[in-house]
């Protein structure tokens, strides 16, 4: 009875509270967001900070799906200093936004911010999916903020048996095409091909809800899935365009062809530790997509985690609190940096921007004024921003565009 009264009820459920962990946007840039989790009241603990990088196709949320299903609420409890990248809605004015304004410029301004909250100038970068395939080039070619990478399903050879490599490898597919036709690839072209990938996959999903129906968690996190799921973003079509062209059907990064801004992005330049997780059951990467990164890189500290689960599954699911996120936090603690705890800086707020004018003033009696602004003008905490829900979102009317609030 319980199972069919969820069933009709299902209709009048509640949306479920997806990425409601506290966060402040701490820099905002055009259509992306850099967000920090607020830490928990207890302090941080770790040193170096987490950047967590996601696709540019999916939102980020997926990594705060729950409360008790969060991936960052779980770190952030542990006592990390959790950051996250939102990359936004896309505009039509966003057509010309290219593979290095998003891996370069947007992404290392990012990880250059985070750092500045770690006590060597360094934070730990977690890339996830195509998040990871940005993270890896990144790194790559510019390597000096990076404390280690660890690449979460992440692909970086392309020419391999997938059914996503065959397809955009026919003849049929003009990107170019598609990329000037469109401006913006629409979400719909993106989201049609991975329901391609298991084309009984609706099917399932109903037999799964009939079947679990009676378990209210069940159903919480099936549709909180289902949301995240179906809140998809289309693709700058400049950005796209190389996407496709330079890895999917040249295998550039692989073959160690690949630029970024001109500069050669090679995996061997991989030095930093470095965390390579597949799982057994990824139709979306395979395993042998993601993990060969391990032989080309030249990291003399690697380590390789291989899980049974899919590719959202082993991730958010909840066994993934015990059997993926522990051994992601051992990885980050044991490569912690050794620097004393009284070095960390800006534990509660972004660092201001006055202080490298103040480093250079010629009085040395302003040095001290100029370190203690900060504390005057920002708080110790500051109120949570509302990042998920029904506050302004960039690209969107009402959102803030236009400038940068921060600059690095």
């Amino acid at each position: 009875m319980n199972r069919l009264g969820n069933l009709v009820k299902m209709a009048k459920r509640p949306a479920p509270p997806v990425g409601s962990t506290p966060a402040q946007v701490v820099h905002h840039e055009n259509k992306w967001r850099l967000l920090r989790y607020m830490p928990r009241a207890e302090g941080i603990v770790h040193r170096t900070p987490i950047l967590l990088v996601p696709s540019l196709i999916n939102r980020h949320y997926v990594l705060d799906l729950l409360p008790g299903k969060s991936f960052a609420a779980w770190f952030v409890e542990q006592g990390f200093d959790v950051f996250t990248i939102d990359w936004g809605t896309p505009s039509d004015e966003d057509r010309f936004v290219t593979f290095d304004d998003v891996c370069d410029t947007a992404l290392g301004r990012a990880i250059r911010l985070v750092a500045r909250h770690g006590a060597d100038d360094r934070a730990h970068v977690l890339g996830y999916c195509l998040g990871g395939t940005l993270a890896a080039i990144h790194a790559s070619v510019r390597p000096e903020h990076v404390a280690s990478l660890t690449l979460l399903a992440a692909p970086v050879r392309f020419a391999d048996d997938g059914l996503l490599t065959r397809w955009t490898r026919t003849k049929s597919f003009d990107v170019k095409l598609a990329s000037e036709a469109f401006g913006l690839v629409p979400w719909q072209l993106l989201q049609s091909a991975f329901h391609l990938l298991r084309p009984t996959l609706s099917v399932s999903k109903v037999v799964h809800v009939l079947d679990r129906a009676w378990d209210d968690e069940s159903m919480d996190g099936f549709l909180a899935l289902e949301t995240w799921g179906n809140d998809n973003v289309s693709f700058p079509g400049a950005c796209y365009e190389r996407y496709i062209q330079a890895l999917y059907r040249e295998d550039q990064l692989w073959k160690g062809m690949f630029a970024l801004s001109g500069l050669p992005a090679r995996l061997e330049a991989l030095t930093m530790p470095l965390h390579v997780l597949t799982f057994q059951h990824d139709n979306i990467v395979p395993a042998e997509s993601a993990g060969c990164v391990l032989e080309r890189a030249a990291s003399e500290d690697k380590v390789h985690l291989h899980l049974p689960g899919g590719h959202v599954g082993a991730v958010v699911s909840k066994s993934a609190s015990t059997r993926l996120w522990p051994q992601l936090a051992r990885f980050w603690a044991e490569r912690d940096t050794k620097t004393p705890l009284s070095a960390l800086r800006a534990t509660a707020a972004p660092k201001a921007e006055a202080a490298p004018k103040a480093e250079a003033a010629p009085k040395a009696e302003a040095a001290p004024k100029a370190e203690a602004a900060p504390k005057a003008k920002a708080p110790a905490k500051l109120e949570p921003t509302h990042v998920n829900g029904a506050g302004p979102r960039p690209g969107r009317k009402g959102a803030p565009r236009g400038r940068s609030s921060h600059r690095s």
